[in-house]
């Protein structure tokens, strides 16, 4: 395992934002990927699943460990709208954005959502139970307007749905034992 102390372009891993748990995580990704051909996608997934979003401390070690440059990294990372470099809320809600959901009233689904949550996009709603992100497509046109909460897609969306969803976040089941 390497030593986080001397972590190139590290003097001192407590002077980094990222834990040092978590950047001993990241450093056992990097290590079992990085012989891969085309490793920085596999790593960036990684690092996503086990710390919910990419810090942005830990792009110049990426970048380092795959003798590649910071910009490199960053530009994945920014061009790839799946990574997130802040931590994400509880649940991700994406709006489409698309041309078939626009002229079926995802603008107005949209500022509906906005002012429901509180938020405006890549913002997460203050008791961090929701995300909101744009999304350019959901390949679900001929149901326009779609939205993506978590893993499902979600069609023919209005107002009142996606209340309802919405307010199903916010229903925890209880079990009584």
């Amino acid at each position: 395992m390497t030593n986080l102390a001397n972590t190139a372009g590290h003097n001192n891993a407590q002077a980094s934002a990222t834990p040092p748990e978590q950047w001993t995580a990241v450093i056992n990704i990097i290590e079992s990927l990085q012989d891969q051909p085309g490793a920085l996608l596999p790593i960036l997934h990684a690092v996503q699943a086990r710390l919910g979003f990419i810090p942005d401390d830990l792009k110049p070690e990426i970048a380092t460990r795959l003798h590649l440059s910071a910009a490199e990294v960053h530009g994945v990372i920014s061009f790839y709208p799946f990574f997130r470099t802040r931590f994400a809320a509880r649940h991700t809600l994406e709006i489409c954005r698309a041309e078939s959901c626009q002229a079926m009233g995802s603008r107005r689904l949209e500022a509906h959502i906005k002012h429901r949550l509180g938020v405006d996009y890549h913002q997460n709603t203050a008791d961090g139970m929701v995300s909101l992100e744009p999304v350019y497509c959901l390949g679900n046109c001929a149901c326009s307007p779609a939205i993506r909460l978590d893993d499902k897609v979600y069609a023919n969306m209005n107002t009142q749905a996606v209340d309802a969803l919405l307010d199903q976040l916010h229903t925890e089941v209880v079990e009584v034992k």
